[in-house]
């Protein structure tokens, strides 16, 4: 199976993405956390000043923070170490790296070891210049204290979902990117995101691969003035800046004694890399037309305990319950995850569209809307209650639609702007609908609501019953009430 035909099978015709024999090896799992092997390590536990004060921005972010048992629908028991940002199936395939700059610890590359709480330092000295350069000189990295390398690590999910993995990996890539920048903004550090940079250069000064493993976005974190935006004619490329940087050797634990391999993950990953920077674009979107009757929608930003929101995130699944919520809280929820779009990023692709089926909403008509998050509005595409589509639609049927007052589905162009980005706009795309959903995610704990993001729906139908034509839905987001679930947890 060849680009895009991978693509299509995984949006629309998912038995196809996987062998009908296809069974994961749960005892030869992967660990869900990188663990590197005999190099200087920095604790970030009980650590006081700045440093102290990144661990937690880290923790909050991407460490381990909560050991769960509880007792599966199929009976059996259910164990795992979570983190604030939900992952496909508990497997976390991202990575975070960085390049550091402060005084409370040696400048150089690191790796944030989760399972320890721990810096790992790859790499001592100074790579302003090098990480500059990667990014087209467009960001002024040298005002930035840390600059944040999110990778993928293949395995970690393909060794459960095969082909199917690589649409889950860029959703779970964008998730944690809007866990970090909401993180990012309750310490008051301003952040920017670049999805185009000189991968092999990157991948290469964090001493990995691009073959199990590879760079999919840049964050980098400012407490100060900076440019974001800045423009260069200089081109550079990743052959001239990895020829400036000596290779690293490291070691690794990989729990799994026996790794398949995953060419046609690897080849899409490579079609994806920049070689120049003179390949770098701003991308615009496309909307779907007007064709329905507009609505103003009340809502406001909210301020929130995120902390508290952080640590109630909850994905229902037959656990949602028949309870209203009104129009009021539907305008506020929308409105407040409506704020990733003003994320600073390196495209113009605007995000995703926001699609909506409301079921006994006081103050809404039960219908198929499309949401404008600019003039809050709502635009009333099919009226009516299609519960019965949504349930029918569902390839799973682990989640009672029936008892959800608000399915939410994020949209996108069909084409995944592969005429101007190549494949790599594919993954853009999934990674900015994963970066929305977190924020959905948020809103909604911090209302007492629960959200489930769910692949598992007949695409085809979902697009018909919105009336898209160049737009596609991405993922499905039941949002509702939710009774709790009997389980036993634990703070880490």
């Amino acid at each position: 199976m060849k680009g895009e035909e991978l693509l299509y099978c995984i949006h629309f015709d998912v038995d196809r993405a996987s062998p009908p024999d296809w069974q994961p090896d749960w005892e030869d799992a992967p660990l869900p956390y990188k663990i590197y092997r005999d190099l200087p390590v920095l604790s970030l536990s009980d650590k006081n000043g700045f440093i102290g004060e990144f661990g937690r921005f880290l923790l909050y972010t991407y460490g381990l923070t909560q050991a769960v048992q509880y007792t599966g629908q199929d009976g059996t028991l259910q164990t795992g170490a979570r983190r604030f940002a939900p992952s496909g199936g508990g497997l976390y395939p991202s990575e975070l790296y960085m390049y550091l700059n402060i005084p409370e610890a040696p400048a150089g590359v690191y790796h944030y070891d989760a399972a320890h709480h721990s810096l790992v330092l790859l790499r001592e000295g100074n790579f302003d210049s090098c990480t500059d350069q990667a990014l087209g000189s467009r960001c002024e990295v040298s005002t930035c204290f840390c600059t944040i390398f999110l990778t993928t690590r293949f395995w970690k999910n393909f060794f459960k979902y095969n082909l199917f993995s690589y649409r889950l990996q860029g959703l779970d890539a964008g998730v944690l990117i809007g866990q970090l920048e909401e993180t990012a903004k309750r310490f008051g550090w301003a952040s920017g995101i670049y999805y185009q940079f000189l991968d092999r250069a990157l991948n290469h000064l964090l001493g990995i691969n691009g073959e199990e493993e590879s760079v999919y976005a840049v964050i980098p974190l400012s407490a100060d003035a900076t440019h974001w935006q800045r423009e260069s004619e200089t081109v550079f490329t990743a052959e001239e800046l990895c020829s400036g940087i000596l290779p690293i050797q490291t070691d690794h634990i990989e729990r799994s004694e026996r790794v398949l391999a995953f060419p046609v993950i690897t080849e899409l990953n490579a079609y994806s890399f920049m070689d120049s920077t003179a390949e770098f674009k701003r991308v615009a979107g496309k909307l779907e037309p007007l064709h329905g009757i507009l609505s103003k929608l009340p809502g406001n930003r909210f301020r929130y305990d995120f902390k508290e929101a952080c640590k109630n995130r909850f994905s229902p699944d037959l656990d949602f319950i028949s309870r209203k919520i009104t129009k009021q809280q539907a305008g506020d929820l929308l409105c407040e995850a409506a704020a990733a779009f003003t994320s600073r990023k390196d495209t113009d692709t605007g995000g995703p569209d926001v699609y909506i089926n409301f079921f006994g909403v006081e103050g809404i008509q039960n219908g198929a809307y499309r949401y404008h998050p600019k003039e809050q509005q709502l635009e009333l595409l099919r009226p009516g209650d299609h519960r019965d589509c949504l349930q029918e639609a569902l390839t799973l049927h682990n989640v009672n639609l029936y008892a959800v007052p608000m399915v939410i589905h994020l949209a996108g162009e069909r084409g995944h702007f592969l005429p101007q980005l190549g494949y790599r706009g594919y993954r853009i795309q999934q990674m900015e609908t994963g970066s929305f959903t977190q924020r959905l995610l948020l809103a909604a704990s911090a209302m007492g609501l629960g959200g489930h993001p769910l692949l598992g729906y007949d695409v085809q139908r979902c697009d018909d019953l919105y009336g898209l034509k160049e737009s596609t839905c991405l993922i499905q987001i039941p949002i509702g009430p939710y009774r709790k679930r009997a389980w036993l947890k634990g703070r880490l």
